[in-house]
Order: structure tokens, then C-alpha cells, then sequence
């Protein structure tokens, strides 16, 4: 009786022991420190970097990607009219619906970790993260600065809103955020003809994207303006050809590539880790998901479910290819997926440029979720 009652006691404690030990391996993360110099057209912050992700969107066998919208009554992370860094564009305080304000993503394969701002302060104090690309890295960058502010709203920042530049720095961490803006990644030139967009350079500002901490790139929603006001240039340039236009997935493709070229070459990924941001949908043709008639305008709630009835971007399928062609590792922030799933999350009519925008997202709303699987990937 006494070695049964003994067994009885011990070995639940040796299997708690050993399954503590192996979540312990599975989140664990090698760090490797590197010296690295403040560049003079940026902000001062110094410090150590991480080693880069391996994984292009998955790690230690979780995809944070893959899985359902589920109602959370402790959403939103922070409040719209108490986040001083929201564009007129994003500020959603007028809609009437708060639904969907109350959703949070929930992965099949694993437990998300709630955003935490004080912990994301304290592990990258001293650092700098990059948001570069349009305004949907304006969008993530804006939630990003509004989800620590929350969590540290008496803490001094310095705020500085220019073209192509701008930073947010939290003083008191020296953690500084940053947004450059480049809708296409690689250089719009002026050149006797007009503007040109060469699909194969990348010069204009790039300097200022080395020594970054993190990088998070953008780049696919400017490419289907069309019109030369909205496009931004009057030519193209493809290899030694100057055309007025192109197949823009094409164009997609060529300048996608040019930008991990430069990534390879350029990027120090023992100091650095570089995120992709994905491919942000739009919702403006309802036969996408079954409502041929509707728009974003007037959607409440998210599609149920894990797929979206209207099917992939082929956008995404070139950023996957182009990603896995690279010799640097870059994480892809697979958001497609999840964001098409989310009709109701745009300004529509609700944000301050007028029209009915479903391109762009409300703040709080979709960019948070975005940068909380950033800050799951980073802890992983």
C-alpha cells in the first residue's frame, strides 16, 4: 500500500514536470546581441538586436493564421477619442454599431497571447520598429502606437507626422516607431517624360530602412489605381522599356522581386527581423460573399466560418512566391484570410474623408488584430 500510494503522489507530479518542461522549450527564443549605429536622419535609439524569424508564417507548429472570428466582450484594446495618433480617415467614433468593435481571432491550432504594450515596451526598449509602405502600413502603424499608448497613457511621447517620414517614440523605453511611406516599395522617379515608376530600383529613401530593429513591409493596394492622379506616375520603366502601362500583376510581380533583392542584399538579419504585411482586401463587390447587391456599407458582423466565399488574392500567391524565393527570411504576416472574413470593419461612410471607403479599416478594429499576431510572432 505504501509504494501504491507513493506511485499515487509522484507521478502526476513527473508528468506536470515534464509537460511544463516542453512548454517551456516550445516557447523559448534565441536571442543574439549586435552593435549597430544611429543613422543621423533618424531619431536616436540604440541597442541589441534578435535573431530573424526562420519561419515564413508559421512557428513551433502553430499557424496564428488559420483560424475563426469569435465574439469578445473584452474588446476593443483601447478607445478611439483616448488614442491622440488616429487619422480623421480611421476614426470610426461616429458609426453607430459597436458589434464590431467585440471580435477577437482565434487560431484552430494554438492560444493567441493578448497584446500587452508595458511587455512589448520592455522587451524592444531601446529599438526601433519600421512600418514601410501605404496606407495600410499607416493603418497598422497608427493601431500599433494607439495599443501601447493604452497601456501607458501618462508615458511622454514625441510625435512627428511628415512625408515620407514619420515617428512616434515613447521616451521613457526609447522605443521608437517609425512609417515610411512608399506605396509601391520600389522608386517613382521624375524624368523628361514625366513620372516614372521603375520597377527595377530601389534608391529613393531606402537608406533609412537599414538598422532597423523590425521591418514591416506593405505594398499591393496602389497598384490598382489606375489613372495618372491616382496612380501617382505617367510611365512605367520594365528593364530598358518605358511603356504607359502594364498587366499590374505583372508589374506586382517585377517590383515585389526587386524589393526582396534588396532585402537580400541590404537587410542584416542578425540585427533585424523583417515582416511582410500581406495582402489587405477590399469589400466592395457583395457577390464575393454571397450579397451581390451590397457593399461594405451597412455590414455588422464578420462571415462565419474559416474560408472566404469569394476564394484567394492572386496578390497573395505573388508575395508567397516571391517570399520563398529569398535567401533572407522574412515572416509573412498572412492576413488575407482573416481580413476578408471581416466586411464589417471598414470606415465605409463613417470616416473622415467621406465616400464610402472599404479599403481602409477603423481604429480600433482589424489593424489590431494584425498587430497582435505581430506581437505573437515576436514572442514566438
Amino acid at each position: 500500500m505504501g509504494f501504491k500510494h507513493f506511485s499515487l503522489f509522484v507521478i502526476p507530479l513527473l508528468i506536470f514536470a515534464i509537460l511544463s518542461r516542453a512548454n517551456q522549450a516550445l516557447g523559448s527564443d534565441q536571442n543574439r546581441h549586435v552593435r549597430h549605429r544611429n543613422r543621423a536622419a533618424l531619431a536616436a535609439a540604440g541597442g541589441v538586436g534578435k535573431v530573424a524569424l526562420k519561419g515564413r508564417k508559421q512557428t513551433s507548429g502553430c499557424n496564428l493564421f488559420q483560424g475563426r472570428w469569435v465574439f469578445d466582450a473584452s474588446y476593443p484594446f483601447y478607445d478611439s477619442s483616448m488614442c491622440p495618433f488616429i487619422d480623421s480617415e480611421f476614426n470610426c467614433f461616429s458609426r453607430p454599431d459597436k458589434q464590431f468593435l467585440k471580435y477577437s481571432w482565434q487560431s484552430d491550432s494554438c492560444i493567441i497571447p493578448r497584446f500587452d504594450g508595458v511587455a512589448f515596451l520592455n522587451k524592444w526598449r531601446g529599438k526601433r520598429v519600421m512600418f514601410v509602405g501605404d496606407s495600410l502600413s499607416l493603418n497598422m502603424w497608427e493601431s500599433l502606437a494607439c495599443m501601447i499608448h493604452s497601456s501607458v497613457p501618462d508615458s511622454k511621447t514625441t510625435f512627428i507626422k511628415r512625408t515620407p517620414l514619420s515617428s512616434l517614440t515613447f521616451q521613457e523605453y526609447g522605443v521608437t516607431l517609425y512609417l515610411y511611406r512608399t506605396p509601391y516599395l520600389v522608386d517613382i522617379s521624375k524624368e523628361d517624360v514625366g513620372r516614372v515608376l521603375n520597377l527595377g530600383t530601389i534608391e529613393g529613401g531606402a537608406d533609412v530602412w537599414k538598422n532597423m530593429d523590425i521591418l514591416v513591409f506593405n505594398s499591393w493596394h496602389w497598384w490598382l489605381h489606375k489613372g495618372a492622379q491616382s496612380q501617382g506616375w505617367d510611365f512605367i520603366r520594365n528593364g530598358s522599356s518605358l511603356i504607359r502601362d502594364m498587366d499590374r500583376l505583372d508589374a506586382f510581380n517585377k517590383g515585389l522581386t526587386t524589393w526582396a533583392q534588396w532585402v537580400d542584399q541590404n537587410v542584416n538579419i542578425s540585427q533585424t527581423r523583417v515582416f511582410f504585411q500581406g495582402i489587405s482586401p477590399t469589400h466592395y463587390m457583395g457577390q464575393e460573399w454571397n450579397e451581390p447587391r451590397k457593399t461594405c456599407n451597412g455590414q455588422m458582423q464578420p462571415l462565419t466560418g474559416s474560408t472566404y466565399p469569394g476564394g484567394s488574392l492572386p496578390a497573395a500567391s505573388i508575395v508567397s512566391r516571391v517570399l520563398s524565393s529569398m535567401k533572407t527570411p522574412v515572416y509573412l504576416l498572412d492576413i488575407t484570410t482573416l481580413s476578408q472574413l471581416r466586411k464589417d470593419a471598414h470606415p465605409s461612410t463613417y470616416g473622415g474623408d467621406g465616400g464610402t471607403d472599404c479599403s481602409h479599416w477603423c481604429l480600433p478594429g482589424l489593424p489590431d488584430t494584425w498587430n497582435q499576431l505581430l506581437y505573437a510572432a515576436l514572442s514566438m
